[in-house]
């Protein structure tokens, strides 16, 4: 039997890995799903949203997705370039004043004060592939690592994005804008920029323009008491031990908050049938349906890598994460699958972008598919649950 193109009895292998995890204990529970030539072929739940309760995961369990934001925030930033209500290429001091005069540390892990001005001026463009020269704490050394770890912590007890933009001036740049790739807030700063393109607050714009039109109903930087119930429960690893330990429980999230800080670089809770959705727009380029989004241009360039060699040689995350992928705007784009192992299978084209809490997606442009698996597991080193996901579900082609 076959469904989508994929192996029915291959599937459930898919899922018998998954359970897998669950069984040793790896992580609480997953949902996994895959969608490709227009339907979708795979849909699974296994394991809790909640172990000590044993609430079991299901479909419609929301989850945050940490940095799977940055690819929603993004795609709101080319909706106002294709409207000419900002440019690429402009210096962002236009709207962001607070970023006029940004100043450039002269040793990376130095103190805070040994700065020089920076060469250029930091633009959109600069944002949205990361090397406008921002950082987060796990992203830079010494005093601006600690900088950025109090900025971190404190998101959530700024009054507005406004005061929040004024803290994140405050720091030096660690790189000359333009220079280097670097993960950092710059999707964050790109949260306030459309707010103050707009007059509007990020999650009414994103609502509005994306998550409406897509029947995104569940996408939202706060969780309702009404959905609370099928909110999972984020865990960490503890340090020593690698035991797990509840990191945010829905009893006691702070994702229940509407005054937090509205974080367009990782502050969104979704579902999977919700992201498929936004994954479907992307790689219809710009559509689903008969909704339009954005045009094909916008989404090629998207989907199209900005870095130079030079800058892809610069390790990233302890390696050298660019020699089968670039970086476009917003998303990892994989153009020699042969050199993105363990993530090897994706083809020539594909794109996808992750999130702390090991939440992962991809879409395939040449084998008409998106995979999207969600768990709820910060963890420092690199988790292999994403690639073995990916890799059993290309195995289960059998066109």
């Amino acid at each position: 039997m076959r469904r989508a193109g994929f192996s029915a009895a291959r599937l459930e292998k898919l899922g018998a890995v998954m359970q897998g995890y669950v069984d040793r204990g790896d992580v609480a529970g997953v949902v996994t799903l895959a969608w490709r030539h227009g339907e979708t072929a795979w849909f699974d739940a296994r394991g809790w949203r909640d172990e000590a309760s044993q609430a079991p995961m299901e479909h419609s369990t929301l989850f945050r997705i940490a940095s799977m934001t940055k690819p929603v925030a993004s795609a709101a930033v080319m909706m106002l370039a294709e409207e000419d209500r900002l440019a690429l290429d402009e210096p962002v001091a236009r709207w962001l004043p607070e970023l006029a005069s940004p100043q450039v540390l002269r040793d990376p892990a130095g103190p805070l004060d040994n700065t020089e001005p920076a060469r250029t001026p930091v633009t959109v463009l600069d944002l949205l592939t990361h090397r406008a020269g921002y950082a987060y704490h796990f992203t830079s050394m010494g005093p601006l690592s600690e900088a950025y770890k109090t900025l971190f912590d404190r998101r959530d007890a700024f009054a507005n994005a406004d005061a929040w933009l004024a803290e994140a001036a405050r720091l030096p740049l660690i790189f000359h804008p333009g220079t280097r790739w670097n993960y950092s807030i710059a999707t964050d700063i790109l949260g306030v920029l459309i707010e103050r393109v707009c007059g509007t607050t990020l999650d009414a714009f994103l609502r509005e323009r994306i998550f409406v039109p897509l029947g995104m109903r569940d996408t939202s930087f706060w969780v309702h008491e009404t959905q609370l119930p099928r909110l999972a429960t984020a865990y960490g690893v503890a340090p020593g031990t690698m035991r797990r330990v509840v990191e945010d429980h829905p009893l006691r999230s702070r994702w229940v908050n509407p005054a937090r800080f509205q974080s367009g670089g990782g502050g969104l809770v979704s579902t999977a049938q919700d992201y498929l959705m936004f994954a479907r727009m992307l790689l219809g380029r710009g559509r689903v349906d008969d909704v339009r989004l954005l045009s094909h241009r916008s989404v090629d360039l998207m989907r199209s890598n900005f870095l130079t060699r030079d800058q892809r040689r610069i390790p990233a995350f302890g390696h050298v994460h660019w020699a089968g992928q670039g970086f476009g705007l917003g998303l990892a784009v994989v153009d020699d699958p042969a050199q993105q192992l363990p993530l090897g299978y994706r083809s020539a084209g594909s794109f996808g972008w992750p999130g702390a809490y090991g939440t992962s997606w991809f879409a395939d442009p040449v084998e008409n598919m998106i995979g999207v698996m969600l768990i709820q597991l910060r963890t420092i080193e690199p988790f292999p649950m994403a690639a073995d996901f990916e890799r059993r579900l290309y195995d289960a082609i059998d066109d």
